[in-house]
């Protein structure tokens, strides 16, 4: 017998009128059903934790606030480039001078494993979370440091970017989606899907993400230098 699954939002997606698939403005939710042996900590135990590692599952936001426009900073963006403050091939130090002197609220990394060798390499630094500035650094690996490759602003509490006059930053999904459509249409530039389902221009290598605000649906934004492949 199972017990009470374990519940949590995820985003909706459905058919446009055009007939393909698209997201909405709204999460829908999502079940994990659960025997008894893993109902004290479902996300913990095997074999759930062996395709989605805890580790990486941040904590809930509880009332999912979302700051108002006029308690952001503007931030401007250069695609290939960088975004605010930031500019890609920082190291860490420099990521954290630029934001002067934030701390990470969090830091996740690997250890890289070498399958010609059998070893397990050093760890390597592959984000770091800004919960109060509400943007993530994402860094490629390289022989020396680690290397700014992404900059993440989170849709609820991120700073505001635009990109060609229209908002990126804390909308609903299909205005974004839409608006970046039109954009590519009349530059003549083309589209990409994201391995999540993020839509992004591929000549900016720039993704439009979703974040969960309440029942709702909002955006962030990814900007990546020009050899990061993101994989959502």
């Amino acid at each position: 017998m199972l017990d009470p699954p374990t519940l949590e939002a995820v985003q909706e997606w459905g058919p446009a009128a055009e007939g393909h698939i698209e997201r909405r403005d709204t999460v829908i939710t999502w079940a994990l059903p659960a025997g008894p042996e893993l109902t004290e900590d479902p996300w913990g135990a095997e074999p759930v934790r062996r395709w989605r590692d805890v580790r990486d599952r941040q904590p809930g936001a509880g009332t999912w606030p979302v700051t108002a426009d006029r308690d952001r900073p503007q931030w401007d963006c250069t695609p290939l480039e960088g975004v605010g403050p930031l500019r890609f091939g920082m190291s860490p130090l420099q990521v954290a001078a630029a934001l002067d002197g934030e701390v990470p609220d969090a830091r996740r990394g690997r250890f890289p494993w070498r399958p010609w060798t059998g070893e397990v390499g050093v760890w390597a630094l592959e984000e770091e979370r800004f919960d109060r500035l509400g943007v993530s650094a994402h860094y490629g690996s390289s022989r020396v440091l680690p290397a700014l490759a992404a900059v993440t602003v989170h849709g609820r509490t991120g700073p505001r970017v635009t990109l060609d006059g229209f908002p990126l930053i804390g909308r609903p999904v299909t205005a974004v989606e839409a608006a970046l459509t039109r954009d590519a249409e009349d530059r003549g530039l083309g589209l990409r899907i994201g391995c999540g389902g993020d839509l992004g221009l591929a000549e900016s290598n720039l993704f439009v993400r979703s974040t969960r605000a309440g029942d709702a649906a909002i955006t962030e934004a990814r900007f990546c230098a020009p050899q990061w492949e993101d994989h959502g």
